[in-house]
């Protein structure tokens, strides 16, 4: 059901508390320059929409499992499964976020995620969840301020329960392994290459300072569209890394 726990490679606490302050599209901008994945890669599709988008960033480890909700399991199964689940996030290092694939035909029949297993979580020490299904109790969870990206909303947990945990997972065309730093906010989540994470924050401040000498530059009266192009041509070269990763 489970595999053995890697030693994850983590970053530093200066690059977590950047993520949980700067928005995933800049953060997205800077991982282009480093040419380290396609630009039609490292985030999620559609599937795992923000719930709540006035929350903060977030950003965590990835503690990933899979779910079924629309078949009755074997008698016992899907409790003993779930008391395995919890022990396993409880080794994992902080700060977390749980990923579960919903592996139903019809994702989303049930949601598994509501509000205890919220207040588990973030007892936990976990700061999200992420899931191509759905969510309930969505009243108490933004009282918690528990952020959850979900395809959607269901009223009941139908037969929610965990399958099997400690191995990649796939959601919105994102592949998550356990232990990937995800980051997350209005916009959906994305994964941060770990082999870039330290060098992030400088790229997006010289990036934000580009693009803030380019709006006031539109907004001023000297705009011209040739002065435009050329400052476009110079924005994102001089923010980009020596060699490509």
């Amino acid at each position: 059901m489970t595999t053995p726990i890697p030693p994850y490679q983590q970053a530093s606490d200066r690059v977590l508390n950047f993520l949980r302050r700067t928005d995933t599209c800049a953060v997205s901008n800077a991982i282009e320059l480093f040419r380290v994945r396609r630009r039609d890669q490292g985030f999620i599709r559609d599937t795992a929409v923000c719930q709540f988008p006035s929350l903060a960033p977030i950003a965590g480890y990835a503690v990933t499992g899979r779910i079924r909700t629309s078949e009755p399991p074997i008698a016992g199964a899907y409790d003993q499964h779930l008391t395995d689940w919890w022990e396993y996030v409880a080794t994992l290092p902080s700060p977390k976020v749980i990923v579960l694939q919903d592996l139903d035909p019809v994702p989303g029949t049930g949601a598994f995620f509501g509000e205890i297993h919220a207040r588990i979580s973030q007892a936990l020490n976990c700061v999200a969840y992420v899931t191509n299904g759905t969510i309930r109790d969505v009243p108490a969870l933004q009282r918690a301020q528990f952020q959850c990206f979900a395809s959607g909303r269901s009223i009941s947990h139908s037969y929610a329960g965990i399958t099997e945990f400690g191995r990649p997972v796939e959601i919105g065309g994102l592949k998550i392994a356990p232990g990937d730093l995800l980051q997350g906010d209005c916009h959906g989540v994305q994964a941060i290459p770990l082999s870039i994470a330290e060098e992030l924050p400088e790229t997006v401040r010289c990036l934000s300072d580009r693009e803030a000498e380019l709006i006031t530059f539109c907004e001023s009266p000297g705009f011209s569209l040739e002065k435009l192009i050329a400052m476009l041509k110079q924005k994102s070269s001089a923010c980009s890394p020596a060699e490509p990763r």
